[in-house]
């Protein structure tokens, strides 16, 4: 049965698993205490919590909110950072753990989706949410001005004409 701080503990995490829609998940064997501490205040300043938590009592607290896709990645010791941008959340963990050799990165959560630690790497590359929708939008805007402009083309044209002949009459006058 487990103690009253271990039911604390479960509810913080999963009440951290509502906050966040991605979690990238590392093995941080060997770093010190001063290290992760360091990684932490890192990634607080990109708005990503990072936590070392005990794998069981993750299991438990995820079993409610995202099933049993993060359980494969729970294996050794584990911390987790926890974000809400999808790709941000990526790149700010993978540029926080990098001087930090023996940190592995082993996958990550999307949604109620494993990834592995390649498709973290990916992740990381792409551009942030705000910029994909505006790439998205720019893109079905083009081709409607495009055609907007198309359509106004031959009445710029008559006026042109209208206007030389206007022109062409006074002078002769």
């Amino acid at each position: 049965m487990p103690t009253e701080a271990k039911r604390r503990v479960i509810d913080e995490l999963r009440e951290q698993l509502g906050r966040s829609s991605t979690l990238i998940v590392s093995e941080y064997r060997g770093l010190t205490v001063k290290e992760i501490a360091e990684i932490r205040r890192s990634l607080r300043k990109q708005d990503v919590t990072y936590r070392v938590v005990k794998n069981r009592l993750m299991k438990i607290a995820a079993s409610d909110t995202r099933g049993s896709a993060l359980d494969a990645l729970l294996i050794g010791p584990t911390a987790i950072a926890f974000g809400t941008d999808e790709s941000a959340t990526a790149k700010a963990v993978i540029d926080a753990v990098r001087p930090f050799k023996q940190v592995r990165i082993t996958g990550g959560l999307l949604g109620d989706r494993a990834i592995d630690a390649d498709g973290v790497t990916r992740l990381a590359t792409l551009p942030s949410r705000d910029v994909l929708l505006s790439q998205v939008a720019g893109a079905i805007a083009a081709p409607l001005a495009t055609t907007a402009g198309l359509f106004d083309a031959p009445l710029r044209d008559v006026a042109g004409l209208f206007a030389a002949l206007a022109d062409q009459r006074a002078a002769a006058a």
